[in-house]
């Protein structure tokens, strides 16, 4: 939809039906992302410390799959109610700005519900992801002393690059989103918005495009096993000559 609109420079179909459902995507989607990256972050810290808890089945049910299950319902359902069954006035759609202006009803007629959301299922997300993957390698890192081994760098390397890896692409990308989202739901500005619509509300998308790839990157060996096959592509092309 993002590309439809930037292809016409144009909202077509021009109808508050089809703002609606790519608000309702594009909001239920973001917070999917972000609630699923936030839990697996927590649930990160028990399979690293307790493994065993999840060898019970009842426990790995309760603890593992229905945080994950609960991440995908609740903004599925949160944002049907915010945003589809929400009363609007149609008026309020801008069909020549990205995202028909970004004018969901509730969050310029609700103050509570906006700051609500804006708080729970924006700016905790992101907190909790940063939070947990900090403490997850202060944790191994006390765990280790404690224990009175030597703590060998090169082995927590990995872990650690990935998970600052994590904690800063979501800090980088969603905290100017965060910050002036509230500013503008406690005093409003056109010189901030136009700043947002323009430039800041696309940042959110370097998540879908780099995250993948930055946990491709850190996978264990990934770089020798591009590398083999590499050189294993190049050399069966060598040995390949051409008959006459």
């Amino acid at each position: 939809m993002g590309m439809h609109f930037l292809r016409l420079r144009a909202v077509s179909p021009a109808s508050g039906i089809y703002c609606k459902t790519w608000m309702y995507i594009e909001f239920t989607l973001e917070a999917i992302n972000n609630f699923l990256v936030a839990m697996i972050s927590i649930q990160r810290h028990t399979l690293v410390f307790r493994p065993n808890l999840f060898y019970i089945r009842l426990k790995l049910y309760l603890l593992y799959y229905l945080p994950l299950l609960f991440c995908i319902i609740y903004p599925t359902v949160f944002y049907m109610g915010a945003v589809v069954f929400y009363p609007c006035d149609e008026g309020q759609w801008n069909f020549t700005l990205n995202m028909c202006g970004d004018t969901i009803c509730f969050l310029s007629n609700n103050e509570i519900l906006a700051m609500y959301d804006w708080i729970v299922n924006s700016s905790l997300p992101i907190f909790i992801i940063m939070l947990a993957n900090i403490l997850l390698i202060i944790r191994v890192i006390k765990q280790k002393s404690r224990r009175q081994k030597a703590l060998s760098w090169s082995k927590q390397r990995r872990m650690t690059l990935q998970l600052v890896s994590i904690s800063s692409l979501y800090l980088i990308i969603w905290l100017p989103t965060i910050i002036t989202g509230i500013i503008q739901q406690i005093d409003p500005s056109n010189y901030l918005y136009e700043i947002q619509e323009d430039f800041i509300s696309d940042l959110t998308y370097l998540v879908c495009l780099l995250l993948p790839w930055m946990s491709l990157g850190l996978l264990p060996d990934f770089h020798k096993w591009m590398l083999r096959r590499y050189r294993h592509l190049t050399t069966a092309q060598n040995t390949i000559r051409p008959t006459i």
